[in-house]
């Protein structure tokens, strides 16, 4: 991190006690006050006050643990061990970008659709209230929308995951492999 990068990013420092401590507000906070930090759209880092080292994904991946255990989870069982799955594969670093591309175009739909509704409500973007009310009546076209959208997705990543199989066959393709034996049956 660059030290010009440093000076508009809000600091965070975390102690050896597990204590955070906003620099800009010079007092202790918690994980809820750094998730407040998140849904302000403020751009902070945590870093570890004895190492210097960078403990920002730490620290969103326990926010995200935190949502995940209270109330209702984004991520079904299933989908998270998927996801623990790719770690060490060699898919890990497509499927965080297909994941992160994924997000991002999620995160563009809603944009625009907030940028389209300004009008409704005196020219103000839509307030969580607002969003449920939305919900509630544009539900089933956004679930029809999301649907598509996600069949198109997991379609393209069948199509790159074949493709990636075809360049490996052709690539290896040319190496003399000697099939296995195909083992008889034990009588």
């Amino acid at each position: 991190m660059t030290i010009a990068k440093k000076i508009s990013v809000r600091l965070i420092k975390k102690y050896p006690n597990r204590r955070l401590y906003d620099t800009q507000t010079s007092s202790y906070i918690t994980l809820t006050d750094v998730k407040q930090l998140v849904l302000g759209n403020e751009e902070f880092a945590v870093i570890d006050a004895k190492s210097d080292e960078d403990l920002t994904r730490s620290i969103l991946l326990q926010i995200i643990l935190e949502e995940e255990s209270n109330g209702t989870p984004m991520f079904s069982s299933a989908a998270l061990s998927q996801i623990i799955r790719y770690y060490g594969h060699a898919m890990q670093g497509m499927m965080g970008s297909y994941l992160e591309k994924n997000i991002q175009a999620f995160i563009d739909i809603q944009n625009k659709l907030t940028e389209n509704s300004k009008g409704f409500y005196d020219g103000k973007p839509f307030s969580p209230e607002m969003w449920a009310q939305f919900m509630n009546v544009q539900g089933p076209m956004m679930q029809g929308m999301m649907s598509n959208y996600i069949e198109q997705s997991k379609t393209l990543f069948v199509q790159m995951q074949e493709k990636m199989q075809n360049q490996s066959k052709n690539m290896f393709g040319t190496f003399p492999f000697v099939p296995p034996a195909p083992e008889k049956d034990k009588e």
